[in-house]
């Protein structure tokens, strides 16, 4: 089964052009914290809300509920060596080496390549057209029965939509469709009670970090 990070960089790829749709400052986050709230729905990290075990809001790491994938493994060990921290310092702390680890795997299963090019002769340039898009059709159709028909998504598929709404993306990965409509309905589904009670203060919580996160790293790349 894939990541919802590597279902998330699929979708955030364009196919032909395999240039991101969304900036440079967004995607590493994004991915991070879709990376983070796959932990939180395996109940390796969930937040203190009260302050009993760390600091209030700061993330108890549970290493032994991590899941085996050696992207969450190797996730939650950092996050378990450092500190207690805010959802948002986890954030940017799980973006080093993350896209190019996710790259690596979705070119391994044949999903994509890797082209490289240079400007100027000066600069490498990187992008990833698809290859084998059959895995990327089968999770869109599930997103626009939820984003565009209306269908109640399943907990991964709102999970997707709730990390494309926090970056503003859901409209972008549907051009065809009305984009007010489909930005809304994705704001719905990401507030929605799609994740079990007992997660759910976890998952808003990451929900928070995630838009706080790309927020901060704009402002940190235009200089403000």
């Amino acid at each position: 089964m894939t990541l919802l990070a590597e279902d998330l960089l699929l979708l955030l790829l364009d196919d032909e052009s395999g240039k991101p749709i969304v900036d440079g400052t967004r995607l590493p986050r994004v991915l991070a914290g879709a990376v983070l709230l796959e932990l939180a729905l395996a109940g390796a990290v969930t937040p203190d809300v009260d302050g009993s075990v760390v600091r209030k809001g700061r993330l108890v790491v549970r290493p032994d509920s991590a899941p085996d994938d050696s992207v969450l493994a190797d996730a939650t060990r950092r996050l378990a060596d450092a500190k207690p921290m805010k959802p948002t310092s986890a954030i940017e702390k799980l973006t080093k080496g993350l896209q190019d680890t996710l790259i690596d795997r979705i070119v391994d299963r044949g999903w994509l390549r890797e082209d490289r090019g240079r400007i100027l002769g000066l600069f490498t340039t990187r992008r990833w057209p698809a290859v084998d898009e059959s895995h990327e059709r089968h999770v869109r159709a599930e997103l626009r029965a939820a984003l565009v028909d209306g269908l109640t998504p399943s907990p991964r598929t709102a999970a997707l939509i709730s990390m494309l709404s926090a970056v503003s993306a859901a409209s972008k990965v549907f051009p065809d469709a009305d984009k007010r409509a489909v930005n809304k309905r994705a704001k719905e589904i990401a507030e929605g009670e799609w994740a079990g009670a007992a997660v759910r203060q976890a998952v808003e919580a990451v929900n928070t970090a995630m838009i706080a996160a790309v927020t901060a790293g704009a402002v940190a790349a235009s200089g403000g």
